[in-house]
């Protein structure tokens, strides 16, 4: 039986004019079956995000992105064509997930697969979607495996591989505290795994002196057990991969333990609004993370003008939405991205043009990722962006650092 959670179906719309990587427009899409999801006047698009259960908080990206083409659409849509966004709740349950994407191929007919949620989810999904020839498009997970565009040229990312992320962190720690006794705790999927082969990577044989790594599972209700025992093996360093839900878990007890590790954060849960500020804003000062957007407490971008653009965005297109939440910078950016590819693609929007595409982009204008990202992609080159920049926790936002770190992939 299907979820009673909202189907969201979004309108939303066009961005004026076409850059000089257009393809040649083509007078009309004539057959159906070679473009599932598209007539003169419509683009179908589809996504699952868990609105409901343990990654509850990650269903506000969705909500941002219905709001991105709605204020799309109100402008004219892309190419002369209005996005239909239909998003359901899969409760970040890749059984579910599975039955939902089904659905969206099956019967609502997508023209592609944009942004749904998870490592696992998007596991159980991307066999069946490249079997089907379905673009599997910019998906929310950075687990490095999606850079492998052999075994899955269906499938594409958007953010940063974590474990690219885990290399630099690996490396920072390295520097600033080379004795360090590092506890790693991580989500027991490949989201959590590859932050553990990311450290490995860099301290190789070291690895299994210097580090205590302790699991948890999604199911799990706290992870207070883990992190008695990591404080109890005398780590000094501590580094958290994990989901908001258990990151302010974790933020919260450590304090509470009166233990004060050298504390570094997975990026995906940076959100102030639903990480740090409940976990009390003052318990995370000084812990560690990086990023590739644009903070959206941080003061530095009070007169950006894509953050401003963002800001008007959120007041207009979602005012029910946390102005704090990182969660909607990120919906807003990765949207930005696919209306980008989608107006490269001109008037063919068969499929297989729509993955080749994806495959030649080169974004320079997303207004909210970080100044000198690059967000690009070659045949051969599956992860648009690869570069991170460290940042701290103030109490009040995140202080960027440093500079721009390129990761070399693995």
């Amino acid at each position: 039986m299907l979820p009673k959670t909202p189907i969201l179906r979004r309108r939303s719309l066009l961005q004026a004019g076409m850059g000089a990587m257009l393809t040649p427009a083509l007078p009309h899409i004539a057959h159906a079956a070679q473009a599932p999801g598209v007539t003169d006047t419509e683009i179908k698009i589809g996504n699952t995000n868990a609105y409901s259960g343990p990654a509850s908080a990650y269903g506000t990206i969705s909500k941002a992105e219905a709001a991105y083409f709605r204020m799309i659409n109100a402008g004219g849509g892309v190419n002369g064509r209005k996005i239909t966004f239909i998003s359901y709740d899969d409760g970040y349950s890749p059984p579910k997930t599975v039955e939902m994407v089904r659905r969206l191929v099956e019967q609502d007919e997508v023209a592609l697969m944009f942004n749904p949620l998870g490592t696992a989810p998007n596991t159980a999904i991307y066999k069946y979607l490249n079997q089907k020839g379905v673009p599997h498009l910019f998906i929310s997970t950075g687990a490095d495996k999606w850079a492998d565009y052999k075994e899955h040229p269906w499938t594409l990312m958007w953010s940063p591989s974590y474990r690219v992320e885990a290399q630099v962190y690996a490396k920072y720690i390295g520097r600033t505290k080379p004795d360090a006794k590092i506890g790693l705790i991580y989500q027991n999927d490949d989201f959590g795994k590859d932050y553990v082969n990311g450290f490995k990577d860099i301290l190789g044989e070291k690895f299994a002196g210097k580090v205590t790594a302790v699991s948890y599972e999604v199911t799990d209700a706290t992870v207070d057990s883990q992190l008695v025992s990591l404080q109890s093996a005398g780590c000094d360093t501590l580094m958290t991969a994990a989901t908001p839900k258990f990151a302010a878990q974790t933020i919260r007890r450590v304090a509470d333990m009166n233990w004060q590790p050298f504390h570094v954060l997975s990026n995906v849960s940076i959100s102030a609004g639903s990480v740090m500020l409940p976990a009390g804003a003052e318990k995370g000062i000084g812990i560690i993370s990086s990023g590739y957007l644009k903070d959206a407490t941080d003061p530095r971008w009070a007169e950006d003008a894509g953050m401003t653009g963002w800001r008007a965005f959120m007041k207009q297109w979602y005012p029910d939405g946390d102005i704090v939440d990182t969660a909607n910078v990120f919906g807003y950016g990765v949207s930005h991205t696919l209306v980008t590819l989608l107006t490269q693609c001109g008037n063919d929007l068969s499929r297989a043009n729509i993955m080749q595409q994806a495959t030649q982009l080169k974004e320079t204008d997303n207004p909210v990722v970080l100044p000198g990202m690059k967000v690009q992609t070659s045949p051969t080159s599956f992860r648009p962006m690869r570069q991170l920049q460290l940042m701290k926790w103030t109490g009040k936002s995140w202080d960027l650092f440093g500079e721009l770190i390129e990761g070399a992939g693995t």
